[in-house]
């Protein structure tokens, strides 16, 4: 079943509910930065999160720098933001 980007109006609607995550400026993907103590913390939390992505077969734009995780969530399937994305955006915010 093919992936469907969200409307204007969906994508209206979903990024109100995730007030840690920025909407990127083509409005095609969402991002967010999390800071923890240390590498080793950030990488716990990379690791905890490609659990997650590998179950939902959802895979993030992803960086780490030291104590610092940029990520970026798009389905390029779809051409932009879907609901897998506000999905995954949910699921992480659990375990940051």
């Amino acid at each position: 079943m093919p992936i469907s980007k969200l409307t204007d109006a969906q994508r209206d609607a979903a990024t109100p509910e995730l007030p840690d995550w920025t909407l990127r400026d083509d409005s095609l993907a969402i991002t967010r930065r999390f800071t923890f103590t240390d590498f080793s913390e950030a990488f716990a939390f990379m690791t905890r999160v490609a659990l997650l992505a590998e179950k939902a077969d959802h895979h993030p734009e992803w960086s780490n720098v030291w104590n610092r995780v940029d990520i970026t969530l798009t389905t390029h399937d779809a051409g932009g933001l879907s609901e897998r994305d506000v999905k995954m955006a949910r699921a992480i915010d659990t375990i940051s």
